[in-house]
């Protein structure tokens, strides 16, 4: 069985990389994959009621992330339809790219530490597409977003899903996190915006035709700016909602999303249908990427297979009986996450590593939070910035290996690296 769903979870992979060659739409290769794991999982068990059950969990789970997307991109779209993000572009002056990059990199990287970091990836995509009209240039903007989107996340305890699991399992607390972490996610974003910086010394930005900071003629000032600082305050509030309730944050979007919905609404309701349907949520869920969405529930499924059937938590007794050093054996489950999703990734690491052993805000969870946070970046679908980009921008899999894999592998490092020399500093 375990030999079978790795062939299976291989092939899914080697389908979504080559995408382009194959023309087979990477979410159409991400549920096949995952149904055929779930079924090579079901008939190894004998169809076995624990297999249900372990369906309805990965379900739960997958579901509120599926939700969470949703939401965020509903949102995001809804507030670009009132030009609500030219209360951004308008401040932002830049006429060279390099600078641009650096601009778009800084704020990326800051929100992300607030924000969930794919929200804010999905956030500063649409935003570089009001700003930049050649695609060339977006995707360097955007591969630079995924990299500071995760770099921002990682020092966060509500940055990035893994940091929240580590935070609410009490592995790590909010100060240690993001006094030790802070260093090493600046050096991960530094190193590959320098380079992507300098190659874009220069070059001038091309903005979209026409006015890119000027309001649709069925959005006013007054309506623009409220829907954007509607949208902002609805996404910083999620955290929020989940600190005080208790909630998972998807509840926390789509309740957000009904207050925008019932102001937009009422603001609207003075206009005939043809003016109002446009700047409406329905209209908004027509535009929302759910093929990126059906993407994710796929991968996270297939993913679900490997974690019931044991696969994950045997390559970390793997890691620790063949490696032994935590440093390397946190690196490696780094590179790892660039593949394989970094939440089981972590999951397994907390069923293996107990509390005791290694007590909280301790060197491995830590370096756990780091490592798992920023290697998703290595590959376009190593994180959920990386995957919600990916389809915001229709980024090839190849085309970001090829021009950010090894920026990314190169700042992964230089970050880890700060974080063991600061480590063994303070020691």
């Amino acid at each position: 069985m375990t030999a079978a769903l790795i062939i299976v979870f291989v092939l899914t992979y080697a389908a979504i990389a080559l995408e382009e060659r194959i023309k087979v739409n990477k979410s159409a290769a991400a549920l096949l994959g995952a149904g055929l794991m779930w079924i090579v999982y079901a008939l190894s068990l004998g169809n076995s009621p624990q297999v249900n059950d372990e369906l309805n969990r990965s379900l739960v789970d997958t579901a509120q992330i599926a939700f969470f997307l949703i939401g965020v991109m509903t949102v995001v779209e809804v507030v670009d339809a009132h030009d609500g993000f030219a209360v951004i572009t308008s401040r932002l002056r830049a006429r060279s790219l390099g600078k641009l990059t650096v601009l778009i990199t800084l704020i990326t990287f800051v929100l992300s530490a607030v924000l969930a970091n794919m929200t804010v990836a999905i956030v500063m995509v649409s935003l570089v597409r009001r700003l930049v009209r050649e695609q060339r240039d977006r995707l360097m903007l955007a591969g630079m977003i995924v990299i500071a989107s995760n770099a921002g996340g990682a020092w966060s305890p509500i940055g990035d899903v893994t940091t929240t699991m580590l935070w609410i399992g009490g592995r790590v607390t909010t100060g240690a996190i993001v006094g030790k972490l802070i260093l090493p996610s600046i050096a991960n974003m530094l190193v590959p915006l320098a380079v992507v910086a300098w190659s874009q010394r220069g070059k001038p930005v091309v903005a979209p035709e026409g006015d890119a900071n000027a309001a649709p003629a069925d959005s006013t000032a007054f309506e623009r700016n409220l829907m954007f600082a509607l949208g902002l305050a609805g996404l910083l509030a999620v955290p929020v909602f989940k600190a005080v309730t208790g909630l998972p944050p998807f509840l926390g979007t789509l309740f957000a999303l009904g207050v925008i919905w019932a102001v937009g609404d009422l603001i609207h309701r003075h206009k005939d249908h043809e003016e109002r349907r446009p700047v409406t949520i329905v209209h908004a869920l027509t535009r929302i990427d759910m093929a990126a969405i059906v993407f994710f529930v796929g991968i996270l499924l297939a993913v679900a297979t490997l974690d019931h059937a044991g696969v994950l938590s045997a390559i970390a007794r793997w890691l620790q009986a063949e490696i032994g050093r935590t440093d390397l054996i946190v690196l490696v489950f780094g590179l790892v996450s660039a593949v394989v999703d970094n939440v089981p990734m972590v999951a397994a690491a907390m069923g293996m590593y107990d509390v005791g052993t290694y007590p909280p805000d301790s060197f491995l969870w830590e370096f756990m939070a780091y490592c798992t946070g920023t290697g998703g970046s290595i590959l376009i679908i190593g994180s959920a910035a990386g995957v919600a980009a990916m389809g915001a921008e229709k980024i090839d899999f190849m085309w970001y290996l090829r021009r950010f894999g090894g920026l990314a592998l190169a700042g992964y490092l230089a970050g880890a690296l700060v974080y063991i020399g600061q480590a063994h500093a303070i020691s």
